[in-house]
């Protein structure tokens, strides 16, 4: 009675898949890089400042208005082994491109 279910619902998604293919990720907006990339960033960025060593331990995206007058990333690196922050440091990079906007202690 139900033979036609499986296929049926295999062709839907297989039709779904190809039609919404070429739509934009919402979790990938253009005109801003990744929270992964940003890490990447701010780590060779510390890493030209001399800074080795260090570890991106997290990144958060600021918005305009939300301390800052840019979109941005603020990343939040610490040396290894971890130094509960104690030689931390922030580096906040521009959402749009990755370019340095600041380096400095954590608050």
């Amino acid at each position: 009675m139900f033979r036609w279910l499986y296929p049926a619902w295999f062709l839907l998604c297989a039709i779904l898949f190809f039609a919404l293919g070429g739509l934009e990720d919402p979790s990938r907006p253009k005109g801003r890089i990744l929270s992964i990339e940003a890490g990447q960033r701010a780590r060779a960025i510390a890493n030209d400042r001399g800074m080795r060593g260090f570890e991106v331990v997290h990144v958060a995206r600021a918005r305009r208005g939300e301390g800052g007058a840019e979109d941005r990333w603020v990343v939040l690196l610490d040396k290894v082994p971890h130094t509960s922050l104690r030689e931390a440091v922030v580096i906040e990079v521009r959402a749009s491109d990755g370019t340095l906007l600041d380096v400095r202690r954590p608050k």
